[in-house]
């Protein structure tokens, strides 16, 4: 039986940029061309979900990342400069963020470092969940929220939070540009000093040194050199319990913003156009009317008379008819109602939650000793607390604006209901007809209030009246509400008004009440960023640069692959703390992998070094006696797990029938002399394939692990060691197969054979565990034999 079993091969119809296992489930991710983020199971290579490219994210990807537990894929959109965390569930956005510029490569890493006081702290529970009520799970029947939710649940949004181990998304791209996010949501790093666009990066597991592979052109005609970066990050890992700490502060923070923001989103949803129709219908009215009297003196000469004009009759009974003023009721009714709801329920749970929050972070900052060599500024989280109380007090405006205007329209409409029943000579029901001095009164101060002509009010919105208030707070805009609440006459304002000491008191929260909530949510997210940056800024100014050594040079030719799929690529084994460098150097019309390794201490010497790999002959019956033993190239080469490379090669000499090889390299094979690596002596005043030849190099001879990729020009692979897969893609982008990498003895086979054809003979097939002959037979079909996916049905990630 052939090393390596293959249990999925497909035809795509798209280009293939981008592929990335999931570390935790059978799932790998594809990026294509035409900007799709794809989800395929292992099993047959089945497509789980597909995301298609849209105006708000972005159409072009360029970087893919799984968060280290599975449940959250992250990529990179060049033409928007935003990043994207997805549910594996469901293919929708769950949190997004702007970068600087665009992305070319990201790296998403977990902590594997332990300690007495982490420990801890990841096992105690969250004392957020004890004192502070659960957050209540968004609505599922807003278009926004339904996007996102499943049917079964709707608290989707905190899964962005994740396990309370410390993980990080590090993110690279061009001009320099590297960032580190805690929890892949809030930065706590700004990286500086660091030359060309990013092709690699890997963040140490214990945080103490971060690799990065960089591109620099000098200019655009002229040939890339492929550098590569050791950059301490001692600050981290010295102060990784406290670090550890703020950035699940960072994430609690981030997390609340978006559920605030998501139900902010959904109080608009809420809020209906049909409202605004009295205001428009009056307005009409104004333009129309020939008599000089106002609209509030024919509504009160209605109200007190019993009389109306026949403009006036006009309007009720032909445009807004009886029919139509109970609908826009029963909508006022239902939408203020829904948005009341959202506002107690969700809006002040979750500012009250963001308060407690900063409240904690801030004591933390005041605990100098251990935080404030990581930035934490508490003057800067007071002012972001008191940013949040205005906040909160601007939902509670918004409270106050509904129940009255509530009542206000009930006590109007029924008025005015009966008022038109009796223009058309309608039965009036006896209950409805009672009408007290009190209610007169109330509806007389009603249209006293609202139903003053505004010529200014012409003049920004286009309507003289603004009959409905609460649709001004939802606008997401910078002008001053049309109507402000009345203060004149509220005694707490006149106390605070008369009163030198309590004005600029930093215990009272400041008001603004000409404006929006939402521009005082834009207000307070600003400020909570402004505070939040200065430990990016002080941890990325630590960050130092140890090594930098020039690697090599590559053609313009070259430009046109797709990023991911160039060499070099990164590794760190959390074992050794070892960073490994796979890249390969044209050396006598042989591509020789070169392993370069780093420890991730910089202070230390040991276990730095280079060595060049070169295969020895694999295929002895497929190339003459006389054949150089060195007649393999290496295509592509990823680490499989912190023992073993995954290659392809390809026979060096170009012949009709000369197969592709995929192949496991054990690095036992390959560092079996503890020295060896050592005997190059670096210049780094000089490019390493200048010196090629002066590489020590070891001849490796493969004996099992191996296949031949028939029928397929295979160039790359990506694989997971921890879910024991791999995926090789084709020279053309489109053409994929799918292997499980460890095969089971032969007493296993013949067992599972065995239930196969048990299986078969009681009519239950199973086509996910083949026959090997049948394997075998699917491997030799040719690429054009497989159909495409065109019509693929997509399948629920359960089975």
């Amino acid at each position: 039986m052939p090393a390596f079993r293959q249990v999925g091969e497909k035809q795509l119809p798209q280009e293939v940029v981008f592929m990335c296992w999931s570390p935790k489930r059978d799932l790998i991710a594809l990026a294509n061309r035409a900007g799709e983020v794809l989800l395929h199971r292992l099993a047959n290579f089945q497509r789980v979900w597909s995301l298609p490219p849209n105006e708000n994210t972005g159409k072009e990807v360029t970087a893919l990342a799984w968060r280290p537990d599975g449940k959250i894929l992250a990529f990179g959109l060049a033409d928007t400069k935003r990043i994207i965390l997805c549910d594996v569930e469901k293919p929708e956005s769950l949190h997004s963020f702007s970068v600087e510029l665009s992305i070319t490569y990201m790296h998403w890493m977990e902590v594997t470092e332990e300690s007495s006081v982490l420990t801890s702290f990841y096992n105690a529970e969250d004392e957020s969940n004890l004192l502070l009520p659960k957050l209540p799970a968004l609505p599922k029947n807003y278009s926004t929220t339904a996007k996102i939710f499943s049917e079964e649940k709707s608290d989707e949004i905190m899964k962005l939070l994740g396990d309370v181990r410390l993980n990080a998304l590090v993110l690279g791209g061009s001009s320099g540009f590297i960032e580190i996010y805690a929890y892949g949501m809030f930065k706590i790093a700004t990286v500086n000093g660091v030359a060309g666009s990013c092709r690699g990066l890997c963040l140490s597991s214990d945080l103490k040194s971060l690799s990065v592979i960089t591109e620099i052109r000098d200019s655009s005609d002229s040939e890339a050199e492929i550098t590569y970066f050791q950059l301490d990050t001692s600050l981290l890992s010295s102060y990784l319990p406290e670090v550890t700490r703020m950035a699940r502060k960072f994430t609690h923070i981030s997390t609340l913003l978006q559920y605030i923001k998501l139900s902010l989103t959904c109080m608009c949803e809420a809020w209906e156009e049909i409202l605004m129709q009295m205001d428009s219908r009056l307005t009409k009215f104004v333009q129309e009317k020939n008599t000089t009297t106002s609209v509030q003196d024919e509504f009160m000469q209605l109200l007190l008379w019993g009389k109306a004009s026949l403009e006036l009759q006009a309007l009720l009974m032909n445009q807004l008819t009886v029919k139509g003023l109970k609908k826009l009721g029963q909508s006022i009714e239902s939408s203020y109602s829904s948005i009341q709801k959202l506002v107690i329920s969700h809006l002040q749970s979750g500012s009250e939650a963001l308060l407690y929050h900063l409240s904690e972070l801030k004591g933390m900052a005041l605990w100098k000793q251990k935080y404030e060599s990581l930035g934490l500024d508490a003057s800067g989280i007071e002012e972001a607390i008191t940013a949040v109380g205005s906040f909160i007090l601007k939902a509670n405006e918004l409270l106050q604006v509904i129940d009255s205007s509530m009542k206000n329209f009930k006590a109007f409409f029924r008025w005015l209901y009966v008022a038109m029943l009796r223009m058309s000579e309608d039965h009036v029901l006896p209950e409805l007809n009672k009408m007290t001095q009190k209610d007169i009164t109330f509806v007389a101060d009603f249209l006293t209030e609202h139903f003053n002509e505004a010529p200014e009010l012409y003049n920004r919105k286009g309507k003289y009246f603004n009959v409905e208030r609460v649709g001004q707070y939802l606008k997401d805009e910078d002008d001053d509400l049309v109507s402000p609440p009345n203060t004149e006459g509220n005694q707490w304002f006149n106390f605070l008004k008369n009163s030198t000491h309590l004005k600029e008191s930093p215990l009272l929260f400041p008001y603004y009440p000409e404006k929006s909530l939402h521009f005082v949510k834009r207000q307070m997210e600003g400020i909570i960023d402004q505070c939040l940056q200065k430990p990016a800024d002080v941890i990325g100014r630590s960050v130092r640069q140890a090594v930098c050594l020039s690697l090599y040079k590559i053609s313009q030719s070259e430009d046109s692959t797709p990023q991911l799929f160039k060499l070099p690529f990164l590794w760190n084994d959390k074992t050794s703390n070892i960073h490994y460098v796979l890249f390969t150097i044209l050396e006598n019309s042989i591509s020789k992998i070169h392993i370069l390794r780093r420890h991730t201490d910089t202070s230390r010497s040991v276990s730095n070094g280079i060595l060049a790999v070169e295969f020895g002959n694999i295929l002895n019956n497929s190339i003459n006696e006389s054949s150089d033993s060195r007649c393999y190239s290496c295509l592509d080469a990823h680490f499989y797990d912190d023992e073993t490379v995954t290659v392809v090669l390809k026979e060096n000499v170009e012949q009709e029938g000369k197969e592709r090889i995929l192949a496991q390299l054990p690095l036992s094979s390959v560092y079996t002399d503890e020295d060896q690596d050592r005997k190059f002596i670096w210049d780094s005043t000089e490019r390493l394939d200048d010196r090629s030849g002066e590489i020590p190099t070891c001849t490796v001879f493969l004996e099992n692990q191996w296949r031949v990729l028939e029928n397929m020009k295979a160039q790359y692979v990506s694989v997971n060691g921890i879910r024991k897969v791999s995926c090789v893609l084709s020279s053309n982008l489109r053409h994929v197969r799918v292997f499980e990498m460890d095969v089971e003895d032969d007493g296993e086979v013949e067992e599972e054979e065995e239930e196969e054809t048990t299986q078969i003979a009681t009519g239950e097939p199973d086509e996910l565990n083949q026959p090997a002959e049948n394997q075998d037979n699917m491997c030799g079909a040719s690429a054009e034999e497989l159909p495409d996916e065109t019509e693929e049905h997509e399948t629920g990630l359960d089975p």
